[in-house]
């Protein structure tokens, strides 16, 4: 007989919608082990943090929180952000002290193009396509480093310093990252995204690290691409695109542009990866907290899902993976879509749907 694998979780749901779609994520997770017969099961620890959590005590996160989260097995995080709590602080003092701290330094952002959803990128009813944004997560223009000075100069006399940081560490280990990835893909390719015309150290950097690995993988196909250009190839040439990887602040928007050409940002699955296994690496939906639409049960709980996947090929069961993704395929392509997708299923609607996807 053979033993179960028990995966302890911890799940911050936070704000506005995160709490609604890390919900249906661990109702079609806990279906998903019911339905392996003990192969394995999910021990599930809920956190409060988050911007109510701060506006009670002024913390986003406990003093000993990443002592409470450092021996989980991964992180399943909703949403952060609401318009009572300044974002820079909502985002600092939750989701990137975790991914900070916990050297989470890969953040991959699969773009999918699903069955049953009209993108507004009409190359996509005839092409297929499929790639995936590898973000560098650690460093870059989102280092934090810099400050605000002079302010004793009076109104519109204040200075602000915000610093990019690019070492060859971190360019080196995120570049390898991709290339790895690329040679499990059909296309192996790695477009790196860059902005050296204008930024001559940081990103000159990273342009001399990715032509050397680059050498290291003679079978992978490689370009470089100014940001400005790869934005406009995300839309004119998409099918030429497997693996980008890209700075911090690059593969942020890039991703978000991604996942709009697929049809929504409800869609978009995200993994913040410690890649040594370090520390516990965290996965999450990357919509972000949708206060308009919070509490209304209007929230698309794919991008939860999606993520959940990424959580369980990290966990070794590729193939529980595979059939949350041809759950979401059933589902959208059965028409079962929420209002960002132009449906009017509700989320509750979407994570039923997902679950007896698993059985059919």
């Amino acid at each position: 007989m053979t033993e179960t694998r028990t995966f302890r979780i911890a799940a911050i749901p936070a704000d506005g919608v995160g709490t609604e779609v890390i919900a249906a994520g661990r109702a079609v997770l806990d279906a998903l082990a019911t339905d392996s017969h003990g192969a394995f099961l999910f021990d599930w620890q809920e956190f409060p943090w988050g911007c109510d959590y701060y506006q009670r005590t002024g913390k986003m996160i406990d003093d000993d929180g990443l002592e409470q989260l450092k021996d989980f097995d991964a992180i399943y995080f909703g949403a952060v952000g609401w318009p009572t709590v300044p974002d820079h602080i909502s985002l600092w003092g939750l989701r990137l002290k975790i991914c900070q701290d916990f050297d989470q330094w890969a953040n991959v952002r699969p773009v999918h193009f699903l069955p049953g959803i009209t993108s507004p990128l009409r190359k996509a009813d005839t092409t297929e396509l499929d790639w995936v944004v590898v973000r560098e997560n650690s460093e870059g223009e989102y280092a934090g480093l810099g400050g605000r000075n002079l302010a004793g100069r009076g109104h519109g006399g204040e200075v602000a310093i915000q610093s990019a940081l690019f070492t060859e560490v971190g360019c080196e280990r995120i570049m390898r990252f991709a290339f790895d990835l690329a040679r499990t893909r059909t296309h192996r390719k790695v477009s790196s995204v860059t902005k050296s015309n204008a930024q001559q150290y940081g990103m000159v950097l990273w342009d001399d690290v990715f032509k050397r690995v680059a050498a290291d993988y003679p079978d992978v196909e490689t370009e470089s691409v100014l940001v400005d250009a790869m934005a406009a190839k995300f839309v004119l040439h998409p099918e030429d695109l497997s693996v980008v990887v890209a700075s911090n602040l690059n593969a942020d928007i890039l991703s978000d542009l991604g996942s709009a050409l697929a049809g929504s940002l409800g869609l978009a699955a995200s993994a913040n990866l410690n890649p040594e296994r370090r520390f516990p690496s965290m996965f999450e939906p990357v919509h972000g907290s949708a206060p308009d639409i919070a509490g209304q049960g209007l929230a698309n709980p794919i991008g939860a899902v999606g993520s959940a996947a990424l959580m369980l090929e990290h966990f070794g069961l590729p193939e529980q993976a595979a059939r949350l993704h041809k759950a979401i395929e059933k589902t959208t392509g059965a028409g079962i879509l929420t209002r960002d997708l132009g449906g009017t299923a509700s989320t509750e609607d979407v994570t039923k749907a997902l679950i007896d996807a698993l059985d059919s």
